[in-house]
C-alpha cells in the first residue's frame, strides 16, 4: 500500500450525535488513533459534517488531534447535505488527487458510511475501500454488522484500525515503526474498549 495515494475519511462525527450513537466514545477514540497514525505515515485526512447548522461541528477530540498534524495533509472540513461524503465539492478534490486507497471512519454505518463506500467503489478507478469496524457506528447497533456485510459484498474491505495501521506500515524496518509501536501501546486500553463495542454488535 502506498501511503501517498491513501486518504483517511472521517464522516460526520458531530457533537449532536454524541449521546445517540452506540459506543460513541470508543469509536471516536479509534478515529483519533487513525488520525494520529495518518500524521505519522503522512496520509491525507478529510472530514465532512452533515448539516452542521443543525447537527453541530465535528467533536473537539478529533479536531484537536487533526490540528496537531501537517497542514498540507489536512484537506479540510466540508459541510454537506448529501449522505455520501462524495459530493460536488469533495468529489472534485478526490478525483484531482487520484487516491487509490480510501479509509472510511465515522457515522452512521448504514447510511453515510455505506453510501460513501458504495460511491467510491462505483466512481473511482480500481479503488481499495477500507471500512474500519472499530471506528464506525450507528444509533442502532444492530444496523452495523448488516451494513458491513453489504459493504463487503460490494467490494469493500472491513478490518480494524490496528490491522490496517500495520498493513500501511508494512515492515518493522520502516523508520516510522517506533512511532507507530508507541501509538499502539498508548491506545491499548481504548482499542480493547472499541473491540468490545464491536463484539457487542454481533
Amino acid at each position: 500500500m502506498n501511503t501517498r495515494n491513501t486518504i483517511l475519511l472521517v464522516c460526520d462525527v458531530q457533537e449532536r450525535f454524541r449521546s445517540a450513537i452506540h459506543g460513541f466514545d470508543a469509536m471516536t477514540a479509534m478515529i483519533c488513533k487513525m488520525v494520529k497514525a495518518a500524521h505519522i505515515l503522512e496520509i491525507s485526512t478529510m472530514i465532512t459534517e452533515q448539516n452542521p447548522r443543525a447537527l453541530g461541528a465535528t467533536v473537539s477530540e478529533i479536531t484537536s488531534v487533526l490540528g496537531s498534524g501537517s497542514p498540507h495533509l489536512t484537506l479540510g472540513i466540508h459541510p454537506k447535505t448529501k449522505f455520501s461524503m462524495v459530493t460536488d465539492d469533495t468529489g472534485d478534490l478526490l478525483q484531482k488527487e487520484q487516491y487509490e486507497t480510501y479509509i472510511i471512519t465515522g457515522i452512521e454505518s448504514h447510511v453515510c458510511v455505506l453510501q460513501t463506500a458504495l460511491d467510491l467503489l462505483r466512481t473511482q478507478p480500481q479503488p481499495n475501500v477500507f471500512v474500519l469496524a472499530d471506528a464506525v457506528s450507528s444509533c442502532n447497533k444492530q444496523e452495523v454488522p448488516i451494513a458491513l456485510r453489504r459493504l463487503e459484498r460490494a467490494g469493500g474491505i472491513v478490518t480494524t484500525t490496528e490491522s490496517l495501521i500495520f498493513q500501511l506500515l508494512g515492515d518493522a524496518k520502516d523508520p516510522n515503526f517506533k512511532a507507530i509501536a508507541n501509538l499502539i501501546k498508548e491506545e491499548k486500553n481504548n482499542t480493547l474498549r472499541a473491540l468490545e463495542m464491536v463484539m457487542d454488535r454481533t
